[in-house]
């Protein structure tokens, strides 16, 4: 077995070019391997590491694999994909880019409904009226039912969306969503709303470590060796 330091990054995207730029800051400089449209690549004058470039989703489910050491993810990702984070991956540095909340998101002409309890009451009468319950588009399946399961909302379907959520209430396919926004501008010009207390996280792009990888004493080395680059050696304990 290989005991080359698996480092995922982002394959492309800000996020990828934000990613070198982090690096750069610290000597630790990029450098494809092959066709520069290729997938790997190294670190120039460090040695040990296999340079990987995926998306930032399939990151979090090599680092939950172990078939990566070391990636660069969302934290929103992280916590929808794997329940049981603090078992498997360690959060080493949080890199003050790519930030952005998962929300949960009404119609503005919802003028009554400002908070989650005002949606359990919007929920009670919706099923009076229609017969079922109120729909919710999303990609964040788990984050939305821990997020209502610990608000006391249970009366929803989860409707499944793998793009322009924020257009599914308006195409009647839901009555409102979770989605992840920046700025907000993309949900008001859908004729949407944040709940005032309907942030479910504030996410941004994190330096990840894997638990579960296998990490002879030459991967940990190669780990320390960029890591020191970083200042974050002693943050090196798995």
């Amino acid at each position: 077995m290989s005991a080359q330091l698996v480092f995922a990054v982002p394959s492309k995207g800000r996020l990828m070019e934000q990613t070198g730029d982090f690096l750069s800051q610290a000597g630790l400089v990029l450098r494809k391997v092959g066709d520069t449209r290729g997938y790997r690549g190294e670190i120039e004058g460090l040695g040990g590491i296999d340079v990987t470039y995926i998306s930032a989703s399939q990151i979090v489910a090599h680092l939950n694999a172990g078939s990566a050491h070391i990636g660069v993810t969302g934290e929103d990702l992280v916590h929808e994909n794997i329940s049981n984070a603090d078992d498997r991956i360690v959060f080493l540095k949080k890199l003050d880019f790519g930030h952005a909340d998962v929300v949960v998101a009404v119609p503005q002409c919802w003028l009554d409904v400002k908070t989650v309890s005002d949606l359990q009451a919007v929920a009670a009468a919706f099923r009076r009226t229609h017969g079922r319950s109120l729909r919710v588009a999303t990609k964040y399946l788990n984050l939305t039912r821990r997020f209502f399961s610990a608000n006391g909302l249970n009366d929803y379907r989860i409707v499944e969306s793998l793009g322009a959520t924020e257009g599914t209430p308006a195409a009647c396919t839901a009555e409102l969503i979770v989605d992840i926004t920046s700025t907000g501008a993309t949900l008001k010009a859908n004729g949407l709303k944040v709940l005032e207390d309907g942030v479910i996280l504030h996410s941004q792009a994190n330096l990840v470590a894997s638990k579960v990888a296998a990490w002879p004493a030459e991967t940990k080395r190669a780990r320390d060796a960029m890591l020191d680059r970083l200042w974050l050696a002693g943050q090196a304990r798995f």
